[in-house]
């Protein structure tokens, strides 16, 4: 993902979550994983990724999203890294 000077910024707006979805959150943050959602730049403004970080090596999931679909999976992939790494 490139920042483009003079671009304005987008925002995905909001996402419902649970308190579920909050406690496999913090608990990633915790441990040095985040998921970002990030608008594809190179695309029209419907468009969303997902980077995700672990550690300091980022990843970017190479689908194309809708936002409400890029949130769905933000929090599918928090469950996942959860699930997985969590002892």
């Amino acid at each position: 993902m490139v920042w483009r000077k003079g671009t304005s910024g987008r925002s995905s707006g909001s996402h419902p979550y649970t308190e579920q979805d909050m406690k496999r959150v913090g608990w990633c943050l915790r441990n040095d994983i985040a998921v970002m959602v990030s608008p594809n730049w190179e695309g029209p403004p419907s468009e969303w990724l997902i980077q995700i970080r672990i550690n300091s090596n980022t990843h970017v999931d190479p689908k194309i999203y809708t936002a409400v679909e890029a949130h769905e999976k933000m929090y599918e992939y928090y469950k996942y890294y959860y699930d997985k790494y969590k002892k």
